[in-house]
C-alpha cells in the first residue's frame, strides 16, 4: 500500500491550537488572537482596531491573559501552540475599566457624536463597564477645529487611537493626517499642523467614518443630525461616477431628508465613498427643483421660425440660469396637458418631416430602464434610430475600437483586478478626480508593490504614488505607445505564443511601429528615449499587466487610434483574459455602460445589435411589433449640425444638458434656438431648458427605482430614499405616457416589467432580475444564476469576434486638428473636478460641493503667468476661435508649459464656449482635450466676450 504523500508545506500552511476562554481552537499560523476569538465567537473589546486596517495595539482596551507577566494586546499578539487565553478574568477586567475611567475623564460634557448621529463605541463600552469618568480630573482642553465644511474636529474626545490616520493612508490613501504635540498637547494634526479644511484633506470622510468617538463628526448638510435609530436606512448606490459605490442613505422620513450616508460594504468600495458620495446628496432636496410642467408662453403656436422676432430671442439667454429671469417666459400646466402637448408636436413633426427630423438626447445618470424605454420611443414611435447620450461625449472612441478588436465594448476585468497585477498602466486619467475610490484601489496596490505607470500630459494626483510618470505632448498618444510597441517587438518583449493563436494583423502592425523609435517617437511626444525604453521593458516583462485609461486617451480627433494603441499593446504581451490582466476604460458616469448596454446609441439596438443587421432588426421589429429604421442615427454632435442647419425640427431631451456639455457652445445655443419643438424633461431648470417649449419636471436619482452598471459591467440597484417633490414624476413612467398618447402601447406596471423586457433581448444580462441582484448587485455576463456572482475576468480563451482572435490594428500619429500658432498659442484641456459633476446641475446646488469649489478657474504654469504678467488669483480672458471665457488664474505645475487646464462645470465660465467640435471619424466624440486659446487680462477687447 503507497503511503500517503507529505502535504506540501509551500501551499498548506501551518497551524497552531490554543484554548480561548476553555474553548479549543486551531488556526492558521499567524492568526492573532483577537481573530481567533472572533472566530469562536468571543467579543473582546476594541477601540484602536477595525477589521480594514492593519492592527497597532494602541488602545489597550483588547488585553488578554496569556498567562504572562503583562496583559497582551490580541489585536497584534499571534496565537502560539497550548496557549492558554482568558478573555474576561478579573483581572483583565479590571484593567479594562481603568482604562476606560482615564479615557472618558478627558471627554466633552456633551459627546459631538452621541448626540448627533450616535454609534460612539467608546460611550458604549463605557456604559457597559460603569466607567463614566467622573472620578477623575478633567484637563484643561485642546480645542476644536470646524474649518472644515463636512466634518467638526473634537480634540477633547480624541483618543489617539490613529484609526484616523490608518483609515487615510491605508484605505484612502491620502495621506493627511497624523501626530502633532506632545504629552497631553498631543492630537491629531493635518498636513504640517494645518486646520482641516486648509490642509489637502479631499474631504472623502473616511477618518469620520473609522473615528469610534466624537473626535470626528459630519456636520449637518441637509438636516440636523439624529442619531441613526430615529432614521430609515435605504441601501442604495452612489448617483455620480461609474465606480458605482454601495452606500446606505440615513432618511428623517418626517421631514423627507437624507441627514447622512454611510459606506456600504459593496464589490466596487468596501465601504469607502469620496465627498461626493458622503456629502453630495442634497442636491434632490434643493428649493429650484422642478415640481410642476411649464409651457413657454412667449411666442404663438406653431413652428418657431413663425414666431416674431422679440419672442425668438427670449430663448437666447446667456450661460447663467437666473429663475426669475426665465420662469416669465413659462406657464405652469396640468400633466394632461403638457404631455397632450409633447405627444401632438411630436407627432406631427414626424408626419409633417417624417422621422429622420427627430431625435432624442437620453442620460446616463437615468437607469437602465429608463434608458431602454426612451430609445424605444425615439425607434419604435419617432421611426428613428436618431438617438444618443453622452458617452458619445466621453468613452464612444473606446467603445469602438473595442468593438473593432476584440468584439466587446465593455471591461474585460474589474478595477479591484489590479491587486494582482506587478504592473498597471493608468493612462490619460485622472483617477483621483474623476474616480477617486477606484484610485485608492490604484494607491493601495502601489503601496503592495504593483508598478503604476502613469501617462499624462497634465500630471494627475495620482502620479504621486507612480513608478514612473510619462508627461506627454498633448494629443501625441499615439506616437508614444508605438514607441512603447517598438521596443517590445524589437527587444522580444511580447508572447508571440499568444500572438499567434489569438490575434490578427500582427505584421501589419510590426511593420508601422517599426517606424516609431523611442527616439522618433520622443520627438513627437516629448518623452525621453530612455524612459519609453523603461516603460516598455516593464511592461513587456511583467508577470501581469493592467490597464486603465481615461477620456485623455478617448476624447480626442484621434481617440479611437489612442485606443487601438492601447489595445495592441495588451494583446501583444498577452495581458487578456487572466488575473491580474485587462483592458479597462473607466466610464465616467454612473450608468454610461448600462445606458449603453440598453440602446442608447444610434447605430445599436440594447446589447450592442447593430441596427444595420436585418436579422438583428427582424427580432426587434418582432418585439416590438413595428417597423424599424434600418439606417443608423445621428450622433450627439451631428444632431446639433442638423438642427442648425435646419434638417432637425424637434428634439427630446432627457436628463442631458447638451448646451454646457457640447463642444462649441455658442454653436449649440444657434442649433437649440433654431429647433422648431423642444421638450426638456429634467429636475433642475437647466441651460438647456431655457430654449425648451415644454418642460418636464423628473425625479432624481434619490427618488427612484432602476439599475445601474458600473464601469466593472457590476449591476446595482438604485432604491428610493426620498419622495419626489410637488408634481414631479418619474422618468419611465413620462415616457411611456408620451409613448402612449402617440399611439404606441408601453403598458409597463413596475419598472422591474422593464428590465426583464431588456433582459429577454440580451445576452449580456441572461439570469438578470431584481432578485438576483439584491443588495450587492452582479458582474454580467452571469452564466449561473445561482452563482454568488457573474464573471470578473472576461476573454480567457476566446473573443468575440468572428474568428475569436483578437484584431492588432496599426495606427499613423496625426496631429490634433488645431494646433496652437502665433496668436493662439495655448493648448486647452478640459475635464473635471473631485467636487463637481458634468455640467454642475446636481453638484453646484449640494451645499458642501459648491463650499468646497465654489469658482471656476484655470490653471497655467507659472512660467506662463510670469510671462504674461498675471499673478495667481487674477482674472483672466481665454479666447479661442469660438469664444471667450472669463476667470481666475491658478498658478500650477500640474499643467506644462505652453498648456492650460478649465473644468467644464461651471456656466458663468464655460469651458465648451471655447472647445472645438471637430470629432473622431470613427467613434463621433468631440475633441474636448486639444484646442488653441489665447489668454489676456479681462481689459482687453471687449468684443472677444462669448455671446
Amino acid at each position: 500500500m503507497q503511503a500517503p504523500a507529505a502535504p506540501d508545506t509551500a501551499t498548506s500552511p501551518r497551524t497552531v491550537t490554543l484554548t480561548i476562554d476553555g474553548k479549543s481552537v486551531t488556526v492558521p499560523e499567524g492568526t492573532t488572537i483577537w481573530d481567533a476569538a472572533k472566530a469562536l465567537g468571543i467579543d473582546i473589546p476594541v477601540l484602536c482596531h477595525d477589521e480594514r486596517l492593519r492592527p497597532v495595539g494602541v488602545c489597550r482596551l483588547c488585553v488578554v491573559d496569556v498567562g504572562g507577566r503583562t496583559l497582551a494586546a490580541s489585536c497584534v499578539r499571534p496565537c502560539e501552540p497550548n496557549m492558554n487565553v482568558a478573555t474576561t478574568s478579573p483581572r483583565v477586567e479590571r484593567q479594562r475599566k481603568v482604562l476606560l475611567e482615564l479615557l472618558m475623564s478627558d471627554q466633552p460634557e456633551v459627546c459631538p457624536k452621541e448626540s448627533t448621529t450616535g454609534g460612539n463605541e467608546l460611550y458604549a463600552l463605557a456604559r457597559r463597564y460603569g466607567a463614566d469618568g467622573t472620578r477623575l480630573p478633567h484637563g484643561k482642553g485642546r480645542g476644536e477645529d470646524g474649518s472644515s465644511k463636512v466634518i467638526s474636529v473634537h480634540h477633547d474626545a480624541c483618543i489617539l487611537c490613529d484609526r484616523c490616520v490608518r483609515g487615510c493612508d491605508e484605505i484612502q490613501h491620502n495621506d493627511v493626517i497624523g501626530r502633532t504635540g506632545k504629552g497631553y498637547g498631543a492630537r491629531i494634526g493635518f498636513d504640517l499642523d494645518r486646520p482641516m479644511g486648509e490642509s489637502t484633506c479631499v474631504s472623502c470622510g473616511e477618518c469620520m467614518a473609522v473615528c469610534p468617538t466624537g473626535a470626528l463628526v459630519n456636520k449637518p448638510v441637509s438636516a440636523p443630525l439624529a442619531p441613526r435609530v430615529h432614521l430609515k436606512q435605504v441601501e442604495s448606490v452612489c448617483p455620480y461616477c461609474g465606480v458605482g459605490c454601495a452606500l446606505t442613505y440615513n432618511v428623517d422620513e418626517e421631514t423627507n431628508r437624507i441627514v447622512y450616508v454611510d459606506g456600504r460594504d459593496g464589490e466596487a468600495n468596501h465601504e469607502r465613498l469620496c465627498v461626493k458620495g458622503r456629502y453630495g446628496y442634497d442636491y434632490a432636496m434643493h428649493p429650484q427643483r422642478l415640481q410642476k410642467p411649464l409651457l413657454r408662453v412667449r411666442y404663438p403656436k406653431g413652428p418657431l421660425s413663425d414666431a416674431p422676432e422679440e419672442a425668438r430671442a427670449g430663448r437666447r439667454k446667456g450661460h447663467l440660469v437666473r429663475y426669475e429671469d426665465v420662469l416669465p417666459a413659462f406657464r405652469e400646466a396640468s400633466w394632461d396637458e403638457a404631455l397632450d402637448l409633447v405627444a401632438s408636436r411630436l407627432r406631427e413633426a414626424r408626419d409633417t418631416h417624417g422621422p429622420a427630423a427627430m431625435a432624442g438626447f437620453g442620460s446616463a445618470k437615468c437607469s437602465i430602464e429608463e434608458a431602454y424605454v426612451f430609445q424605444k420611443l425615439v425607434r419604435a414611435v419617432f421611426g428613428t434610430n436618431n438617438v444618443d447620450h453622452c458617452t458619445r461625449l466621453c468613452h464612444a472612441s473606446s467603445v469602438a475600437a473595442l468593438l473593432e478588436t476584440i468584439g466587446s465594448g465593455a471591461v474585460t476585468n474589474t478595477f479591484a483586478g489590479i491587486a494582482e497585477a506587478d504592473v498597471a498602466l493608468l493612462a490619460g486619467t485622472n483617477t483621483t478626480a474623476n474616480h477617486p475610490v477606484a484610485s485608492s484601489f490604484f494607491k493601495q496596490a502601489a503601496a503592495r508593490g504593483t508598478k503604476l505607470i502613469v501617462v499624462d500630459p497634465r500630471r494627475p494626483d495620482v502620479a504621486q504614488y507612480a513608478w514612473r510618470y510619462a508627461r506627454i505632448r498633448h494629443g501625441t498618444d499615439v506616437a508614444f505607445y508605438n514607441g512603447i510597441l517598438h521596443v517590445l517587438l524589437a527587444e522580444g518583449l511580447y508572447r508571440a505564443d499568444y500572438v499567434e493563436e489569438h490575434t490578427t494583423g500582427f505584421e501589419a502592425l510590426k511593420e508601422t511601429v517599426a517606424r516609431y523609435s523611442p527616439e522618433v517617437a520622443s520627438e513627437i511626444c516629448g518623452v525621453a528615449p530612455d524612459l519609453i525604453r523603461e516603460i516598455a521593458r516593464a511592461y513587456g516583462s511583467a508577470r501581469a499587466a493592467i490597464t486603465f485609461w481615461g477620456m485623455g486617451i478617448s476624447q480626442h480627433t484621434h481617440g479611437t487610434d489612442n485606443a487601438r494603441c492601447l489595445i495592441s499593446l495588451c494583446l501583444v504581451t498577452g495581458n487578456v483574459g487572466r488575473p491580474g490582466t485587462g483592458l479597462h476604460p473607466l466610464r465616467g458616469q454612473n450608468n454610461v455602460q448600462g445606458a449603453s448596454d440598453a440602446g442608447l446609441i444610434p447605430m445599436m439596438y440594447p446589447d450592442y445589435q447593430r441596427v444595420a443587421d436585418p436579422a438583428i432588426r427582424a427580432k426587434f421589429e418582432k418585439a416590438w411589433g413595428v417597423p424599424l429604421d434600418p439606417k443608423p442615427g445621428l450622433t450627439v454632435t451631428e444632431i446639433t449640425t442638423a438642427a442648425l442647419e435646419g434638417k432637425l425640427k424637434a428634439l427630446y431631451c432627457m436628463g442631458e444638458n447638451p448646451f454646457l456639455s457640447d463642444p462649441n457652445v455658442n454653436k449649440v445655443k444657434k442649433a437649440l434656438a433654431k429647433l422648431d419643438f423642444l421638450v426638456v424633461q429634467d429636475i433642475f431648470l437647466t441651460e438647456t431648458a431655457e430654449f425648451a417649449d415644454v418642460i418636464l419636471p423628473a425625479t432624481s436619482y434619490l427618488e427612484k427605482l432602476g439599475t445601474y452598471t458600473n464601469t466593472d459591467r457590476r449591476v446595482q440597484i438604485g432604491r428610493p430614499a426620498l419622495k419626489p417633490p410637488g408634481e414631479a414624476r418619474l422618468d419611465w413612467q413620462i415616457v411611456c405616457e408620451i409613448s402612449n398618447r402617440m399611439g404606441y402601447p408601453m403598458p409597463y406596471t413596475r419598472v422591474s416589467d422593464i428590465f426583464d423586457e431588456f433582459t429577454s433581448l440580451t445576452d449580456a444580462y441572461q439570469n438578470l432580475d431584481y432578485d438576483v441582484l439584491g443588495t450587492a448587485g452582479r458582474l454580467w455576463p452571469s452564466p449561473d444564476r445561482s452563482a454568488k456572482d457573474g464573471v470578473q475576468i472576461l476573454f480567457g480563451d476566446a473573443f468575440p469576434t468572428p474568428d475569436g482572435r483578437g484584431k492588432l490594428v496599426p495606427c499613423e500619429y496625426m496631429p490634433a486638428r488645431e494646433t496652437p500658432d502665433a496668436e493662439y498659442p495655448f493648448v486647452l484641456n478640459t475635464g473635471r473636478l473631485l467636487e463637481h459633476w458634468h455640467t454642475g446641475t446636481m453638484t453646484r446646488r449640494s451645499y458642501a460641493l459648491d463650499a468646497i469649489a465654489p469658482e471656476a478657474f484655470v490653471e497655467v504654469h507659472p512660467e506662463d503667468l510670469a510671462r504674461l504678467g498675471v499673478r495667481p488669483g487674477e482674472r483672466v480672458r481665454v479666447t479661442s476661435r469660438r469664444g471667450s471665457i472669463e476667470l481666475v488664474a491658478r498658478s500650477s505645475t500640474k499643467v506644462g508649459v505652453g498648456s492650460v487646464f478649465i473644468a467644464f462645470h461651471f456656466r458663468e465660465a464655460a469651458a465648451n464656449v471655447l472647445t472645438i467640435d471637430a470629432i473622431d471619424p470613427f467613434g463621433k466624440i468631440p475633441e474636448f482635450k486639444f484646442c488653441a486659446v489665447r489668454l489676456s487680462r479681462p481689459s482687453g477687447d471687449a468684443a472677444e466676450a462669448a455671446e
